[in-house]
């Protein structure tokens, strides 16, 4: 066996996952569910959402607005995406949400629509892509920051009253009624998870089980949970952590902190396979482009997600020398096509264990709702989105691989997976429809 190959298959070793690894972590999820249904303040925190009947059935009506405030420096109105600096996203709360309100502000004033002029009160649902421990439909204390957000005095408050004040201090006539995490699903039929920039899942559990309700809605048999699944194994007790995974953690923001979005999100997934293909840079000997690298190989986060898809959609050697050169300056001189392959071969491994540990949370929810055990013939139907599971190559294929070892194949056959592009701004819409219509607060 050759040098490069030795430094490949050590690394792929560290990164392949068994049928029964996949089981004891799926094991360790539910496990973990059923610990954050029956108390506050675990690392999975499966917040209720106060969300419950009736469901959405396509005839409501109403004039609301919908901010949605992601993770990937922008935020939505409606139609219209604003742009957050990163002097918003690490600065004072009170600038980050003073911003938002001006938007609102500039959205509602700009917009054609003469109705929603005309509303004296306008009622808003907030899709807030954040941990939040939700105490009613329109309250929610703001848990931790994610996905390179770190405003200052927000933590430990209200984000519903934060926005509120901040409308307020503008002297707007807009209510915030609703919060909505951005994996909500559009109908709260299904289960919905979201598999890009960030992740998370949200499904349907009964009341009766969400154990840590002091004061349940006695009259509502179901009600939406928001698992907050990317804080899973943050002790690092199951999760196949390798040197690279060590790495990104302990130069994060966040270190010890949403182990399990770190490893399947696509905000990391490029700076994994970069910490890759430096090493193989730095080996001795080299094994990859002649131990040559480029400033932009060099910074970091510099390898970006997008590229890894391009990188396995393509078809030739030459076209991945074209994107190694236009990404990262690298000259097709240094690049040989056994270094193609060997990128080529660092974005696979990357991705494939993405999607199959995306698939332990997806078979936990299914397990915890115990739809594994309903041999009939119904369809499971499960909504995603996220440019992962939408534009990945592979993504989904690998996921469901790993579900029928999970599971079995019985049941992954009978999984409808259905993309729920904008659920989350439509579920905020919903919400806050539900709020006018509803006097009862929990």
């Amino acid at each position: 066996m050759s040098h490069r190959q030795r430094e490949l298959e050590s690394i792929e070793q560290e990164f392949n996952l068994s049928k029964e690894k996949l089981q004891a972590i799926t094991k360790t999820f539910v496990d973990d569910f059923n610990r954050g249904l029956s108390q506050y303040n675990e690392p999975m925190a499966m917040i209720p959402t106060f969300v419950t009947g009736p469901l959405p059935d396509g005839t409501e009506e109403g004039r609301v607005c919908e901010v949605h405030l992601h993770g990937d420096k922008t935020f939505t109105l409606r139609q219209q995406k604003y742009k957050v600096s990163d002097t918003l996203k690490t600065g004072e709360a009170r600038d980050l949400f003073n911003y938002l309100a001006d938007c609102v502000d500039a959205f509602l004033t700009n917009v054609s629509d003469q109705d929603l002029l005309g509303e004296s009160d306008m009622k808003l649902g907030l899709t807030f892509s954040f941990p939040v421990e939700q105490t009613a439909l329109n309250r929610g204390k703001i848990l931790t920051w994610t996905k390179g957000f770190s405003a200052q005095n927000a933590v430990g408050h209200d984000v519903v009253q934060l926005l509120q004040e901040a409308f307020d201090r503008k002297h707007l006539h807009v209510e915030c009624v609703a919060l909505v995490n951005d994996v909500r699903m559009t109908t709260y039929t299904t289960p919905h998870y979201r598999f890009g920039t960030g992740t998370n899942g949200a499904y349907v559990e009964r009341v009766s089980n969400i154990r840590k309700l002091a004061n349940s809605p006695q009259d509502e048999e179901y009600m939406v949970v928001n698992t907050e699944w990317g804080a899973f194994d943050n002790e690092r007790h199951v999760l196949p952590f390798t040197r690279f995974d060590s790495k990104l953690d302990r130069k994060s923001i966040n270190p010890r902190l949403q182990a399990f979005e770190k490893f399947i999100s696509g905000m990391y997934l490029g700076e994994i396979t970069r910490n890759i293909l430096l090493n193989l840079i730095d080996a001795c000997p080299a094994v990859l482009f002649g131990g040559h690298s480029t400033r932009q190989l060099n910074t970091h986060y510099g390898f970006d997600t997008a590229i890894m898809s391009d990188i396995e959609n393509a078809k030739t050697a030459k076209e991945i020398k074209e994107i190694l050169f236009n990404n990262f300056g690298l000259e097709e001189g240094l690049i040989s096509e056994e270094d193609t392959e060997t990128v080529r071969w660092a974005c696979k491994i990357v991705a494939t264990r993405a999607a199959k540990l995306s698939a332990t949370a997806v078979a936990a929810v299914l397990i915890q709702t115990d739809q594994v055990n309903n041999r009939g013939e119904d369809m499971i139907k499960i909504g995603v989105d996220g440019s992962l599971i939408q534009h990945y190559p592979g993504f989904e294929e690998r996921l469901r691989e790993a579900l029928r070892e999970i599971v079995g194949e019985e049941v992954e056959k009978r999984i409808l997976i259905g993309l729920a592009k904008d659920g989350s701004g439509v579920g905020a819409a919903l919400c806050a429809l539900q709020a006018t219509k509803s006097t009862t607060y929990y």
